[in-house]
This record gives C-alpha cells, sequence and structure tokens, in this order.
C-alpha cells in the first residue's frame, strides 16, 4: 500500500496541522511516512503545500510527482497543482473556494465538499480542515479515527483545548457529508467515535 497525497491552501486554513497529524497518526498505526511541507513566509494569505507520503513499504523519496490524492482548499492553489493529477487521482475540492475547476481530464474521482461552508456552520470557519480530512478520510480508509482523533486532542492542548470539540464535530460532518453524496448504497467502513 502506498498513498501519495498533497494538501494545499492558503496559510491559515491548516493544511500543515492537517498534514502533521496525518503523518502522526500513520507512523503511529506503524506505517512508513516521509512529508515535506512548504509555505511562504506569511503567517496568513500565502500557499501553504504540505506532501506527504504514507506506505506499507520503505519510501525512497519524500516528494510527490504524481499523486494519489490531492485535497485542495481554494482557486490559486487548484490551478498550481493540477497538474500532478494522474487518471486514477482522489481529487477533493474544497467547493466553497474553488468555484471554477477546469476539465480534469480522465479524472473520475472528484470530491467536491463544502468544507468553509460546513465549517461555517458549525462556528469556526477554521475548522474547514477537518472537514476535509473526515471526508478524506471515509474515501481513503487510510488511518483509525479514534487515533487521529486522539492526535488531535493531544495537538490542541492548554489553551488550544477548547477548539478540539469543534474540530471532532467538522471531521464528524466532512465524513457524513461524503457518505450522503458521494458513497451512497457503498459499504463504508463504521469507525465508532469516542
Amino acid at each position: 500500500m502506498i498513498e501519495r497525497m498533497i494538501l494545499i491552501g492558503y496559510g491559515g486554513q491548516g493544511m500543515m496541522l492537517f498534514g502533521r497529524l496525518l503523518a502522526r497518526v500513520a507512523m503511529l498505526d506503524g506505517k512508513q511516512v516521509t512529508f515535506f511541507p512548504s509555505y511562504g513566509t506569511e503567517v496568513r494569505g500565502g500557499a501553504a503545500c504540505y506532501h506527504l507520503i504514507v506506505s506499507t513499504e520503505e519510501i525512497f523519496s519524500p516528494v510527490v510527482e504524481e499523486a494519489d490524492t490531492i485535497i485542495v482548499m481554494n482557486q490559486p492553489s487548484y490551478l498550481k497543482l493540477k497538474n500532478y493529477l494522474m487518471p486514477s487521482s482522489h481529487l477533493f475540492l474544497n467547493s466553497s473556494l474553488v468555484k471554477e475547476a477546469e476539465s480534469f481530464g480522465e479524472v473520475k474521482n472528484i470530491y467536491r465538499i463544502p468544507a468553509t461552508e460546513i465549517a461555517n456552520e458549525l462556528g469556526n470557519v477554521v475548522a474547514s480542515n477537518m472537514v476535509m480530512m473526515g471526508a478524506y478520510n471515509t474515501v481513503k480508509n487510510l488511518v483509525p479515527l479514534p487515533l487521529f482523533l486522539d492526535c488531535l486532542k493531544s495537538s490542541l492542548s492548554g489553551r488550544k483545548a477548547p477548539l478540539f470539540e469543534i474540530n471532532k464535530l467538522a471531521l464528524l460532518r466532512g465524513k457524513e457529508y461524503v457518505k450522503k453524496v458521494y458513497l451512497k448504497g457503498e459499504k463504508t467502513l463504521e469507525v465508532s467515535v469516542v
């Protein structure tokens, strides 16, 4: 098993946290992991991109040249990474901010998730990254959800502890959305969340 991912959005949309958590959980789950974050000097508004490879075998390069999955949080990010797509790629678009996606060619696994809208309805637009995580992991089943929540809780400690519940809820809403809209009638792995 190998999963080559690119997560991209504006600085402040949580792609670095998303990537770091996913890498940590995959390692705790016994998988091999490499990651390569890159971002601009801006604290907010600059591009933030995270290359992540998760495998059951040894990984020889941290660079993703063709992605199995791309998670895109905004329009400029989509335009920047569309050339990394393969016909078999899974493309997760934050449809709240990616309004005009060009032809995807042969790519058939496209998931338009209104992550910003869902997070906004929950009262914290910053949780849109967890909406995307919920949708992504429901489709790809890369990591155990309870383990992800444990890591999320430990990363949101101290003064950030109150953010755990909203992020957990956002994750579950992303999971519900993708099951309702894209996985109707398909059997999905049910994971109980504590």
